[in-house]
């Protein structure tokens, strides 16, 4: 699974359906590319007993914020809301995963009325009828680690210098969907993720790793290391780093994947990818914009073409009104009907 950068440059993205003919040949390379992914972040243990306390409760115009704290692995904690509609339909609700993308104040950003512009997207589901959980990741809002600066990962690698904080994340956002699916109000069966940058590669991610997640939203959260001028963004730094290893590919003049192969672990799961073709972050849009095209040609081959649904526009790296009333109305035709048969 491994390419050289030289290689990557001259023949562009890999091609994932490369010598596959059938789908038991797409399943085995689904479970080398699965296999290799958790070995390369270090793995994914089981969840831990779910455990929670609600600390606050904040009543907004059409939904209730719960400010709860819940277990995660060794004995540590995630910091959360949960937005609960105060109009309930009948019958159990869809819920959504609703990740924070690189903002100091974490899960404010998306679930509060203090969240930036384009940004909250947690409130936004809550008052179209959506249970959301809106959790901190590691080093933001309530979990930056005492006497670090936020998104600082150092005290991290300090305590798990085998483990990686991309499988950090995913191993609390499991805990997060065990604490969904354990709500009597919600339906187990219709649960998403959604997520803006940082939030939206670990949306794609948690979907990979979890079937419980029936559909993903990612605005500005999906790159190529095909044409990255940065590609050590996901290695070592001493800011927040994701993947040490990659570094050390990087130094050999390869990287161990590419990305679209990490999204494809969640096919056929409905996807919804949205990138800016003026994204200062992640400026390399045609390659990406080529990885989305071949993951498209999976789902097509899949047989479910129309689970998968990506663009891009001359936005830099925002997640602007139009491209979210989209999302949203992506969610609503997978999550927010018992019935997604026969749609015209």
């Amino acid at each position: 699974m491994s390419y050289s950068l030289e290689q990557l440059k001259r023949d562009g993205v890999p091609k994932l359906l490369n010598g596959i003919t059938d789908r038991a040949g797409w399943e085995t390379k689904r479970q080398t590319i699965r296999q290799r992914w958790l070995d390369f972040i270090g793995g994914l243990p089981p969840s831990v007993p779910l455990k929670y306390e609600v600390l606050s409760e904040t009543e907004e115009e059409r939904h209730v914020r719960l400010h709860l704290r819940y277990d995660t692995l060794d004995g540590d904690t995630v910091t959360a809301f949960l937005l609960v509609p105060k109009k309930n339909a009948a019958g159990k609700l869809p819920a959504i995963m609703a990740l924070h993308p690189t903002a100091n104040e974490g899960k404010v950003d998306t679930a509060t009325p203090q969240g930036r512009h384009n940004r909250r997207y947690g409130a936004d589901l809550a008052d179209r009828g959506y249970v959301v959980l809106a959790p901190d990741t590691i080093t933001a809002g309530e979990r930056v680690y005492e006497g670090a600066s936020p998104y600082q990962t150092a005290p991290f690698y300090e305590r798990y210098p085998e483990w990686t904080a991309v499988a950090k994340m995913l191993a609390d956002h499991r805990q997060g969907v065990d604490l969904l699916v354990s709500l009597d109000y919600v339906d187990e069966d219709r649960i998403g993720a959604i997520g803006h940058s940082l939030g939206g590669y670990n949306a794609i991610f948690l979907a990979g790793v979890d079937e419980r997640i029936r559909a993903v939203v990612s605005s500005c959260g999906f790159a190529t290391f095909t044409g990255d001028p940065n590609p050590n963004r996901w290695g070592r730094r001493d800011w927040f780093t994701h993947i040490p290893a990659v570094t050390d590919f990087l130094a050999q003049g390869s990287v161990p994947f590419e990305w679209h192969e990490i999204a494809a672990l969640a096919a056929p799961t409905p996807l919804f990818n949205w990138s800016g073709q003026a994204d200062k972050i992640f400026p390399h849009w045609e390659p990406i914009a080529e990885a989305m095209r071949d993951l498209h040609a999976l789902y097509d081959w899949l047989g479910v073409p129309e689970r998968m649904f990506s663009f891009d526009g001359t936005s830099a790296h925002d997640f602007p009104a139009p491209v979210q009333a989209a999302a949203y109305h992506f969610l609503d035709m997978w999550l927010n009907r018992v019935e997604r048969h026969g749609e015209g």
